[in-house]
């Protein structure tokens, strides 16, 4: 009987998980959309259409525009409506990602007095570059009455710029494809592709050592150079001999700041050097960032390496939070940002979004029913708390859930349910507080021992998912109440109490409510 009930039991977890997981793919895909902005016009000028795609976590929310009469007007990729005679026509939006959802708008158009020539043709005109120097760029738009004249300019690279006005500005060496795409919703694109040359730029050591250890797939190792100081010196011929043998190897990771933090220095260094080599490897980095992020948003502590524990959506030591910094600055071009690929600005958008709305649905609900923080890692299939470490259990954790609320802050114009998980974590984060002692460090013997302390607070980092009390728990992975009960080497090894909320409760969550209006 015993062994039916097992049987039963575990049929309808996986039913439950299967269920689980069809929900999740559908809350990827689009339900619903809206256009914005689909009013008459009655002036003759073009229109930006935009739209609200729901539900906010689909993984896709590209559309496709269409209209049914292009005599009448024409809709460019980016929604631009572009009037062309007086008439009615029936605009379309449908989802890119194969849901087969659309949204259809009638629009009227009136105002025109003549009918609108289109640009049949964009030609952009240019030399190589071999001095260094900018140059204006030209453009040709035909026919020589095509009524809105007006491109849109940009590249392909960060190792040159133009100008809205035409004009480039070499920044490295490379070739570079410049486009001019008319703003007339024609969709006529010019194009043209130039090599730069003989801009001259420097190695940087620590530069170069990481262009050596850039494994194959574009992220870093978190070894043999853990707290990256191994990257100051020269390497050694075994060194070398290593780095080359083992580019191969798929134990790239996010842990300890590795990966994120190579490629921001390689966008310093490129900033400062211009090697184009640089640059390219710490793009290879980022591509690396968008493969490895689940379609739920989160990311896995190592990638494609999946065994053990490096699965989990990992928050501990802040590496998801790493990622989910660099994808803001990409997305508002900040801290060397802006010398990457422009493609990548869309990209970061959507890769932040998706990390926030995994955010959400991880942050942890108490026996009682009220949600709490984080844990340190999550199962990225139930999305509940995880083991990593055999010391490291599942729990609502003091120290990890700091950095994700401080994600959370850094929403512009945030929901109501950010807002609300914000409120949540920071009312836990208060009723987590540990009065009047402090941690001491002792020697002969070396050990960290708790004491009284009249008005000090503290953090555990670790609190019971069910209690909601403070654990410890050393190698052998079984929790103790008191820092006191788990093995010196532990207790020496590791942060179990901190002041880690201490400024985002007294100072940044009012900052916070004060800016956002609440």
């Amino acid at each position: 009987m015993n062994k039916l009930k097992i049987i039963i039991a575990f049929v309808g977890f996986l039913f439950l998980s299967a269920c689980s997981s069809d929900k999740d793919a559908v809350d990827t895909q689009v339900k619903s959309i809206a256009i914005n902005n689909a009013t008459a016009i009655t002036d003759g000028l073009a229109k930006q259409l935009s739209t609200t795609i729901l539900p906010s976590t689909a993984a896709n929310k590209a559309v496709t525009w269409t209209v049914s009469d292009a005599t009448i007007a024409v809709i460019s990729e980016t929604g631009v409506l572009t009037p062309i005679k007086n008439g009615t026509i029936t605009v379309t939006a449908t989802a890119k990602d194969g849901s087969g959802i659309s949204k259809q708008v009638t629009i009227t158009i009136t105002g025109i007095a003549v009918p609108v020539i289109l640009a049949t043709s964009v030609t952009v005109g240019g030399v190589n570059s071999t001095d260094g120097q900018t140059q204006q760029l030209t453009l040709d738009v035909q026919p020589a009455n095509t009524t809105n004249k007006t491109v849109t300019w940009s590249t392909n690279s960060g190792i040159a710029t133009v100008s809205a006005t035409g004009l480039l500005t070499p920044k490295s060496n490379g070739t570079v494809i410049i486009y001019a795409t008319a703003n007339d919703g024609s969709g006529k694109v010019g194009q043209l592709t130039l090599t730069i040359s003989n801009i001259a730029f420097t190695t940087i050591l620590k530069a170069e050592n990481m262009l050596l250890w850039q494994r194959n797939n574009g992220g870093w190792p978190k070894e043999p150079y853990n707290d990256f100081t191994g990257y100051d010196r020269a390497q050694t011929s075994t060194e070398v001999t290593t780095a080359n043998n083992t580019k191969g190897n798929t134990d790239t990771t996010i842990d300890n700041n590795h990966t994120v933090g190579e490629l921001r220095y390689l966008l310093a260094a490129y900033k400062s050097s211009k090697n184009t080599n640089y640059l390219t490897a710490a793009e290879k980095g980022i591509d690396f960032l968008f493969t490895a992020q689940y379609a739920n948003g989160g990311w896995p502590q190592y990638y494609p390496d999946k065994s053990g524990y490096r699965h989990q959506i990992t928050y501990n030591d802040n590496a998801m939070g790493n990622v989910m910094n660099l994808m803001w600055d990409i997305s508002k071009s900040l801290k060397d940002t802006e010398v990457v690929n422009p493609k990548y600005k869309a990209m970061a958008v959507t890769a932040f979004e998706k990390g926030i709305d995994v955010i959400l649905k991880t942050q942890i609900t108490s026996p009682a029913g009220k949600k709490t923080a984080w844990c340190a890692q999550h199962d990225e299939v139930t999305l509940l708390p995880a083991t990593a470490r055999a010391y490291e259990l599942p729990s609502v954790s003091g120290s990890e859930s700091v950095g994700i609320t401080r994600i959370l802050m850094m929403v512009e114009s945030p929901s109501p349910a950010v807002k609300q998980a914000v409120k949540d974590a920071v009312d836990w984060f208060n009723s987590a507080k540990l009065y009047d002692i402090k941690t001491q460090a002792t020697t002969n013997p070396t050990d960290v021992i708790v004491v009284a302390s009249p008005g000090a607070i503290l953090w555990a980092r670790f609190y019971d998912l069910n209690t909601g009390l403070p654990f410890f728990c050393g190698r052998d992975g079984i929790k103790k109440a008191t820092l006191a009960e788990i093995e010196v080497e532990r207790r020496t090894g590791y942060s179990w109490y901190g002041n880690w909320p201490s400024t985002l409760i007294s100072t940044e969550y009012t900052n916070w409510k004060a800016k956002n209006g609440l």
